[in-house]
C-alpha cells in the first residue's frame, strides 16, 4: 500500500470520527463507529492508527497545524508585526476546529491523563513551533526555547478560553488573546533590560582570573 492511499484512509477515518467524539470521546468506540461510517473494516482502522484513538487525536493535531500554515501563505505576513502574526496564527488555528468545539474539550480530557501528557506535551510543541515558524521566527539560540515556552502559555490558556466563548465570532477569545499578548510583552521587554544591565555589571570570574 502507497503512503498516499494510507494518508487517504486516515484521513477519511478522522473525518469520520470526529461526529462521534462528542458522545463517545477520542475511544475505540469512535474509532470502530468511523470505520463502519467509512465502509472498513476493523483491521483497516488498526492499519491506519496501530495506536488507536489517541494516534487519531495526534493525526488530527497535526493536520490541523499543517492546516493553520496553508491559510497563513495567502496572508500578508510580511506587512504585519510579529505580535500580530502570532494572534493571527493562533485565530487561525482555532477557527479550523471551531466546527469541533467538543472535540477539542474531549482531547483536554483524555490528555489530562498522566500517560497521555508526554503526548499532549509534543502536541503543544509542534503547534506553538509552528505559530512561531509562520511568524518567522528565526531564533536559534536559547530565545527560540523561552519564546516557545511563553507562546505554549499564551496558547494554552487561550484555547480553555476559547472552549466557553459565546461571544459573536469568538470576539472574546481575540480579545483574551489580545491581553495573553501584551503580557508577554511585558516579559520580554523586561528580559531586554535585564539582560542589558546584565551586559554593564563586573563578570566575576574575570576578576577570579586576574587575581
Amino acid at each position: 500500500m502507497s503512503d498516499e492511499h494510507l494518508l487517504t484512509e486516515k484521513r477519511a477515518l478522522l473525518a469520520a470520527m470526529l461526529p462521534h467524539v462528542p458522545f463517545d470521546g477520542w475511544s475505540a468506540k469512535s474509532l470502530n463507529l468511523a470505520a463502519a461510517d467509512c465502509g472498513y473494516d476493523s483491521g483497516i482502522a488498526m492499519r491506519a492508527f496501530p495506536g488507536g484513538a489517541a494516534e487519531v487525536l495526534d493525526f488530527w493535531v497535526a493536520e490541523t497545524d499543517a492546516a493553520m500554515l496553508r491559510a497563513l501563505e495567502s496572508r500578508d505576513l510580511a506587512a504585519m508585526k510579529v505580535r500580530e502574526r502570532v494572534k493571527l496564527a493562533v485565530l487561525t488555528r482555532l477557527e479550523l476546529v471551531a466546527a469541533h468545539r467538543e472535540a477539542v474539550r474531549r482531547a483536554l480530557t483524555l490528555e489530562a491523563l498522566p500517560q497521555h501528557a508526554p503526548r499532549a506535551l509534543k502536541q503543544l510543541y509542534r503547534t506553538v513551533d509552528a505559530i512561531w515558524y509562520a511568524a518567522g521566527d528565526t531564533a536559534t539560540d536559547f530565545n527560540f526555547y523561552t519564546k516557545r515556552m511563553l507562546l505554549a502559555g499564551v496558547y494554552a490558556t487561550t484555547l480553555l478560553h476559547w472552549l466557553d466563548d459565546k461571544s459573536e465570532g469568538f470576539a472574546g477569545t481575540a480579545a483574551f488573546l489580545d491581553r495573553r499578548l501584551a503580557d508577554v510583552m511585558r516579559i520580554e521587554k523586561a528580559k531586554g533590560r535585564l539582560s542589558k544591565l546584565a551586559d554593564r555589571l563586573p563578570n566575576p570570574f574575570r576578576r577570579l582570573r586576574r587575581a
